[in-house]
């Protein structure tokens, strides 16, 4: 019996195809295990920034010690140590704040403003002068609420001191016109604290020698009260 030729290739399992390689993770973790130096870089990176933030950091939170107020101190009123503590503070160049160092020449002058406890002391708030001048003469007025405007006085003020008549009676009139009350300018040079027990406020002014007598006695009676002038009056 005769064989058949078979045609070359019929009937044959065709070998497989070749999948295409993926690498894997493990491959690439293999990979990045061979590259040490890669760490080492890195960690002198982060070290290198770490110590670079730690010195910006440095530089701009520098302190420096300064003068600050402990206690009130009123306008006028000599300083002593007790009112002056040690601060810490970023120093801002636009602020004049006085060096701890400088404490003893600071101590024995007077306050030119209020200072006020837990605030800077700066260069401009303390002076050599008193602030009564030659020619001057500080009368303290006690004065209750209605004899004093609501708004705050502060020390440099212009006022004028007017004689008020005794309570239940009136100025009396002339010549069928009411006569000008008496009056002294005078210039606030401290405002005290309110009294708990009377209301009371001190008010110190400065007034010319010769209005001096005549306003303490004045003021002694409780018979004054303060006028405010207008900014830029003489």
């Amino acid at each position: 019996m005769s064989k058949t030729a078979v045609p070359a290739g019929v009937g044959q399992v065709p070998a497989p195809t070749a999948l295409p390689q993926i690498p894997s993770a493990t491959a690439g973790f293999r990979a990045r295990r061979r590259r040490p130096g890669m760490y080492a870089l890195a960690v002198a990176l982060i070290a290198a920034g770490g110590s670079g933030g730690f010195l910006a950091f440095q530089a701009t939170g520098e302190r420096t010690p300064v003068l600050a107020v402990a206690w009130s101190v009123q306008a006028g009123d000599v300083i002593k140590d007790a009112d002056l503590i040690e601060a810490q503070v970023q120093l801002d160049p636009a602020l004049k704040p006085v060096p701890a160092a400088d404490r003893d020449k600071i101590v024995g002058k007077r306050a030119a403003v209020a200072l006020t406890p837990g605030s800077m002391l700066t260069e401009g708030q303390v002076t050599t002068r008193t602030l009564v001048k030659p020619g001057e003469r500080l009368v303290g007025i006690g004065l209750k609420a209605a004899q004093m405007p609501a708004t705050r006085l502060s020390p440099g003020d212009k006022v004028l001191v007017v004689a008020t008549p005794p309570d239940g009676q009136t100025v009396p009139a002339g010549n069928g016109d009411r006569p000008e009350p008496q009056q002294i300018a005078a210039r606030i040079v401290r405002v005290g604290e309110k009294q708990a027990s009377t209301g009371d406020t001190v008010v110190d002014v400065a007034v010319p020698s010769q209005f001096g007598p005549a306003l303490a006695a004045q003021a002694a009676t409780g018979n004054v009260a303060l006028v405010v002038d207008a900014p830029g009056a003489p």
